[in-house]
């Protein structure tokens, strides 16, 4: 194909032009110009075009003459920060052959560190013409540079004033998974300029309200930028969550308040001055230009058949994500590509760790999935990953998909198994006993091998995708109409329970329930071994109103509602944070098996009905036995140098009433209670007998302390 230039110059004038470099990949200022290069396997001609000031008018084409390898590049003197451009680039448009070049179409640099202005949808951003007969084997000649966001050149520098990372350890971190938008919006004390903004996320409420709550790391729902689907703008709608990211560099434009990247930067120094690690969740399996119909907006009209795992008929994706394209990080320049990203939010933008979304996609070669493959064997010996924290969604939509349990160290890893079993167990479903015992433990059937700790599994009652923790308890069907689906959407099986009534009810003895609910659901989190993960708002009852999938709802379902917190509830989940601070036993790194300790050849674990008899194995098949009582050490692996003699005993009771045989104390300790969820606000209190009374539904836990220095 042919494509005139438009009369567009080819140089720029009173810019000197000269061969530049190939790396870094990108746009790169260095105080008198700037260079750009950019990858291409298959393209016969790469031009860069720079815009005015405003993006509106496109006033050079530059050829990229020079090529080294597969990298084309130019060096550009006099140009600096904030300059728009973007990239054409020629080559065969033969989609049977995964190849679909059309330099009618702008394209965003890959490697943007910010863009300027916002998607326009129109049939003109397909390569293709819509509505052809030929779909996308058709061509289309219509210019996209009026509807495309526009990289800018940035200087990155940053007075970062000495900032230093958190360094949470595993065993002390507890993570807050939160929206920028949705937690910051619609909070009352934030200047309504910042609101729903990254400076918002680090503002005085926030930092407030975080840290009284006792987590240490928050974890961000992506900020790569990102585009809203055009099916939803069409609804009126728009693309909440940010799964959909065209820019793996670039922050998302429409949470800065003044369009400049050192707003995120400002916000990850303010909350590292505050103790709190920045964990981005991340997506690189997939990018937003859908399936063989969708847009050509960078990727696709750099390099299909480089950037897209395609099927055995090239024409077509491989379709992992279940969003239309797989991103085949196989290929050398795209696993640098994700590579340098996750170094550039490391060492340019100070992030602490990455939560990777449908990550088996990452760790599949092949053969299928291979825990030793090229991806994560390139992030386990990178030298500037290796002090990060890496966690993984551990399944996709592709064969084999569900790898729970299956990363290699350092990974953590979303228990599914936790959310599930923890709800089902509270919900009063049978054969539930035994699963929560492994639950509690960190669940070592899946990860205790390989030398991992019990930090690796990331547990989780609710997370932004499905119920929040106030709909769990008031809900049993999902209500996601507003998401223009027909309800189709987002899970049907929640393991919910409204407990008497669908949705929100004045009724005191059901809302008692659900309040009761609630806290033993997260009392069950933080008793727990492994790292916990909390939903921001559950922790003053927030609601989506049964909406499990509010990935469309940039409104006032999907941002967290302050206006009449639950502060009994914020109240109580401080004291669980702080009780989990306060006993190492309940964060340990190892894991427990009931093994004798060298310290003083007592177990680490004991197992206990409430009559205070060991449980055979009959009984761990005994659907009635609804009270599991526990008695924790540390393992009995942890180093004689590093061992505690803290000691915890905890019942799970998600039956009747019932007493319960406390163990055995030395002569000059006693068991004091410290938790009791049907009394959230008691305070400790030394029990004097050798059993206690364990109300119905609840979470009781005791400490064992020096007979005369009770807690006060």
């Amino acid at each position: 194909m042919n494509f005139a230039p438009h009369k567009v110059p080819r140089t720029l004038d009173g810019h000197a032009l000269s061969a530049g470099r190939p790396g870094p990949l990108g746009a790169t200022f260095d105080g008198e110009g700037v260079n750009f290069a950019v990858f291409s396997a298959h393209a016969t001609m790469v031009e860069l075009c720079i815009f005015t000031a405003d993006g509106a008018s496109e006033i050079a084409r530059i050829p990229l003459n020079e090529r080294d390898g597969d990298v084309w590049h130019i060096y550009v003197a006099g140009l600096g920060p904030g300059t728009p451009y973007g990239y054409r680039v020629h080559g065969p448009y033969r989609p049977e052959e995964g190849h679909r070049f059309n330099p009618h179409k702008l394209l965003i640099d890959p490697y943007a560190k910010q863009l300027n202005g916002r998607l326009t949808w129109s049939d003109a951003l397909m390569g293709y013409q819509v509505g052809s007969a030929r779909a996308d084997l058709s061509f289309d000649s219509v210019d996209t540079a009026h509807l495309v966001p526009k990289a800018v050149v940035v200087d990155p520098s940053f007075n970062w004033a000495g900032d230093r990372r958190p360094r949470i350890s595993r065993s002390d971190t507890v993570i807050y998974e939160a929206h920028v938008r949705g937690l910051t919006q619609a909070h009352p004390g934030i200047d309504p300029a910042l609101a729903g903004t990254y400076r918002a996320v680090a503002s005085d409420p926030m930092l407030e309200h975080m840290t009284k709550l006792g987590v240490t790391s928050v974890e961000l729902l992506p900020v790569h930028a990102f585009l809203d689907d055009r099916f939803l703008v069409q609804k009126g709608l728009r693309n909440y969550w940010g799964y959909q990211s065209i820019g793996f560099f670039a922050p998302e434009p429409r949470y800065l308040a003044q369009g400049q990247i050192w707003e995120f930067q400002s916000m990850v120094r303010r909350l590292h001055a505050a103790g709190f690690e920045v964990i981005l969740d991340v997506v690189y399996n997939h990018s937003g230009e859908g399936n063989e119909l969708g847009p050509t907006l960078s990727f696709r009209g750099l390099d299909n058949a480089s950037y897209y795992r395609l099927q055995d008929d090239p024409r077509y994706y491989v379709n992992d994500t279940g969003t239309g394209n797989t991103l085949n990080v196989a290929h050398p320049m795209v696993l640098r590509m994700v590579m340098d990203s996750l170094r550039y939010w490391v060492e340019v933008m100070h992030v602490d760790g990455f939560r990777f979304d449908l990550a088996s996609v990452l760790g599949r070669e092949p053969g299928g999935f291979d825990p030793n493959g090229g991806f994560l064997d390139a992030i386990r010996q990178d030298p500037v990953l290796a002090g990060v924290k890496l966690i993984a969604e551990p399944w996709d939509l592709g064969p084999g998909g569900y790898q729970l349990g299956n990363w290699p160290h350092p990974f953590l890893e979303w228990n599914d198994k936790y959310r599930d079993g923890v709800r089902k167990y509270w919900r009063g479903d049978g054969m539930m006993t035994a699963d929560l015992s492994r639950r509690l433990l960190g669940s070592a059937d899946e990860f205790d091998h390989s030398g991992r700790a019990a930090t690796s599994s990331v547990n989780f009652i609710t997370a932004h995708d499905g119920f929040t923790l106030e709909d769990v308890v008031s809900y049993t069907v999902k209500r996601n109409l507003a998401n223009g689906e027909g309800d189709r959407d987002g899970k049907d099986e929640n393991y919910s329970d409204n407990l008497g009534i669908e949705g929100p009810t004045r009724d005191a003895g059901i809302r008692a329930a659900r309040a009761l609910r609630k806290r033993n659901l997260l009392a069950t989190l933080f008793l727990s071994q492994g790292t916990p993960m909390l939903l921001a708002g559950d922790e003053i009852g927030n609601s989506q109103g049964g909406n499990n999938n509010a990935y469309a709802q940039d409104n006032a379902t999907g941002w967290v509602d302050w206006s009449d917190p639950d502060d009994n509830l914020l109240a109580f989940v401080r004291k669980l944070t702080a009780l989990r601070r306060r006993h190492p036993v309940l964060r340990q790194r190892l894991f427990l098996h009931s093994r004798p300790r060298r310290k003083d050849g007592i177990p680490d674990l004991f197992w206990r009905l409430p009559n205070g008899r060991v449980p055979t194995r009959a009984d761990w098949h005994d659907p009635d036995w609804k009270a599991l009582c526990v008695e924790i050490r540390t393992s009995s692996a942890t180093p004689d140098y590093a061992a505690s003699d803290d000691v915890i005993f905890a019942v799970f009771n998600a039956g009747e009433a019932t007493r319960v045989t406390l163990p055995d104390c030395p002569k000059d300790m006693v068991w004091e209670a410290i938790l009791d969820t049907t009394e959230p606000g008691a305070g400790p209190n030394c029990i004097t007998g050798p059993q206690i009374e364990a109300p119905a539904n609840s979470v009781l836990a005791m400490c064992r302390t020096p007979s005369g220095k009770e807690t006060t």
